[in-house]
């Protein structure tokens, strides 16, 4: 499961810092090191550092060289996986970049540009968080003559699919329509139906109807002559060439493994990647779990199902990382006290863990990334994301350290001003903020999606809560978080000075983000879709209900600007954890009803008079409300005999850089899969 950032975006306090183009690669000093690359459309691209990457041996090191080449072999797969048609249209709008001779001072040339590089970020032709179809402001005409002028080919439906309504949107979370019909995502052949995943899946038996497999996780699922068909992604398979690719570069990386429980981790992962079997994606995922010694871990496969409108499919992500020993062991107290946190937690006993086993978390230095996960990424991820493995093995749990300073260094919009409420909550957040937010990521990924468990029978949630499961998790081990910040155990454990301060801090910045900022990143009259969205506006609008009697969430309304001021946050913790007890209970149960009646009255609609006001109140800031980020380069040395005497951490030019590199180095598929 990912922990996406968000608060960071709209409570920073640096002042602004403008982002500029850098055209030589930036000083790597800390004092100087420029976080800031350029800025797009809604996008910021920031860079980030690797600290700590001398400390590692030579032997480590290639490990993780190793493990990054293995992500960036994939890249092609998650650019096919989000549809059918993205392949040949960037292959198409990269040539016309590369060769073009023209006037590039044109504001059409630009705005070409600008579309290209909004494609690059989002791995496709949809928005990357609203699954919208990007908009280009340029007409067919002038895209016409670009590509007669670089003898650019692309057949004419993927040409049309630019400009006209046809797939407009990546995937589509309405109620009441046929959500895979109406996805464009490339997880389904044409023709396939609601009906037809759900019913081809029923039949799907698990040989241990106790630890049941992730069935259609790696596959395609098509109609060929009316009959439904999976194309596995194996070698030999679906992606196959990419696969192969992975594989190798795998196969080095266990051959300088940290140990032997790494090593058959690894191991396992690349029998996975060429038989495709399911089975053996689990026995892997028990592997990888276990594996908790050394300093190198990595996530690569495809996992997170977020992209699936009804929760199968998993989208290629890659993401490798160093263990950051100093605040993982500042960290630690959190998993070594997971059995505490379960036992004090509002959820009915029956739904409770008796025990809370193999829970381990690590703050990490990222070092490279792929996929779903780059160049917009994730701040802290929990996996394995099987039920009965979490509950049997365990789970790991990872911040991305250096990621979240890159995100707290790269400068602010000042947009926190303008939506807290008063003073005060400006200095909470000015001071406690930034902890808040570690420690809500933290608790999130350790203790929340650790906790709870399912009613004996009842199935998987993809099956049972449907197009629902992805964000009433995501609202669920947010619910945990947000209980236990405002709770003086965390004192206790030595994790802050003052928890009060600190749950104030976290409770304003949720339900401001949650009622309003967020708010800013949808146009006006569109519903909330993506999962992290939706889950932050029902918890923050349930309790804002739940309490208007005895007013715990004030809304107020002040020179024609609307603020939300909480009386009381005892009470609002109180209504976190009822609603904490009824999410574990809906997913203990497979309640689906309840779900639907959760997410449909709380997070999909919007206040249209208040996101006007918010839009129009976000336009004094011209910092971007998403941020993404590229990757640093590892440059191996080679002696005289080709091997690997030391590996070199250097930083890209600029973000269209190190996209033209990535598309030449790493070009494994071809424009139909």
């Amino acid at each position: 499961m990912y922990f996406l950032i968000f608060v960071l975006l709209f409570s920073a306090c640096q002042d602004n810092k403008k982002a500029e183009v850098d055209v030589q690669e930036p000083s790597m000093t800390e004092t100087e090191f420029d976080y800031n690359v350029e800025q797009f459309a809604d996008v910021k691209i920031l860079r980030y550092q690797i600290p700590g990457w001398d400390n590692l041996s030579l032997k480590e090191q290639k490990l993780v060289y190793y493990l990054v080449e293995a992500g960036l072999e994939g890249r092609d797969i998650m650019w096919d996986q989000n549809y059918r048609h993205n392949l040949k249209i960037r292959r198409a709008l990269e040539n016309v970049y590369v060769n073009f001779s023209g006037d590039k001072n044109t504001e059409d040339w630009k705005a070409f540009e600008v579309y290209l590089k909004r494609v690059w970020f989002s791995n496709g032709i949809h928005h990357h968080y609203s699954n919208d179809k990007l908009k280009p402001d340029f007409s067919e005409a002038y895209l016409t003559e670009l590509f007669e002028a670089t003898n650019t080919e692309l057949e004419q439906e993927a040409f049309d699919v630019i400009f006209n309504d046809k797939d407009s949107k990546k995937v589509n979370q309405a109620k009441g329509v046929d959500n895979v019909a109406l996805s464009a995502v490339n997880f389904y052949g044409p023709n396939v139906t609601n009906d037809d995943v759900i019913n081809f899946y029923k039949n799907k038996t698990s040989p241990d109807a106790d630890r049941p497999l992730a069935f259609g996780l790696n596959s395609q699922l098509v109609k060929e002559n009316g009959v439904l068909k999976e194309r596995v992604y194996k070698s030999g398979g679906l992606y196959g060439a990419a696969i192969d690719k992975i594989v190798t570069w795998l196969e080095k990386a266990q051959g300088v493994a940290e140990n032997q429980a790494q090593g058959d981790a690894i191991g396992l992962l690349i029998d996975y990647y060429k038989t495709g079997d399911l089975q053996t994606w689990d026995d892997y995922n028990v592997a990888w779990t276990k594996a908790t010694e050394g300093n190198v871990d990595y996530i690569n496969s495809f996992i997170e199902v977020y992209n699936d409108p009804l929760g199968y499919r998993g989208s290629y992500e890659n993401i490798v990382q160093i263990n950051d020993f100093d605040m993982s062991q500042k960290m630690k107290v959190l998993s070594d006290n997971a059995q505490w946190f379960e036992d004090n937690s509002p959820l009915m006993d029956e739904h409770k863990k008796e025990n809370v086993v193999g829970v381990t978390y690590k703050v990490v230095t990222v070092a490279g990334e792929a996929g779903d996960a780059s160049p917009s990424t994730p701040i802290g991820v929990n996996l394995p994301n099987s039920n009965w493995i979490r509950k049997e093995v365990g789970s790991k749990s990872v911040s991305l350290g250096n990621i979240i300073n890159a995100y707290n260094n790269a400068g602010s919009s000042g947009r926190l001003k303008e939506f807290v409420h008063d003073d005060e909550e400006y200095q909470l957040e000015k001071e406690y903020g930034q902890l808040a937010d570690k420690l809500h990521t933290a608790l999130h990924e350790v203790i929340g999606h650790a906790s709870g468990q399912l009613n004996p029978g009842v199935g998987e949630t993809k099956e049972t809560l449907k197009n629902y499961a992805s964000t009433l998790e995501e609202g669920r081990a947010d619910l945990v978080g947000l209980y236990y910040l405002y709770d003086s155990k965390l004192q206790e454990l030595g994790l802050v000075d003052d928890w009060k301060k600190v749950g104030m801090a976290a409770y304003d910045g949720y339900i401001r983000n949650g009622l309003m900022t967020q708010l800013i990143r949808l146009n006006l009259g569109d519903d909330v879709e993506e999962a992290h969205m939706r889950n932050r506006q029902w918890v923050s609008a349930w309790v804002f209900e739940k309490g208007k009697e005895d007013n715990v969430i004030e809304k107020v309304t002040r020179d024609g600007k609307t603020y939300f001021n909480i009386n009381d946050y005892d009470k609002l913790h109180d209504l976190f954890g009822q609603l904490l007890r009824e999410t574990q209970r809906i997913k203990s149960e497979g309640d689906y009803e309840a779900v639907e009646a959760l997410v449909e009255g709380y997070g999909v609609k919007v206040d249209q008079e208040l996101h006007a006001e918010v839009l129009e109140r976000n336009k004094q800031f011209t910092s971007a409300p998403y941020s993404g980020f590229v990757n640093p380069v590892l440059v191996p040395e080679l002696d005289d005999n080709g091997e690997i005497t030391a590996i070199k951490v250097t930083q890209p030019v600029g973000f269209p850089e190190q996209m033209l590199e990535y598309s030449s180095k790493y070009n494994n598929l071809p424009d139909v899969n």
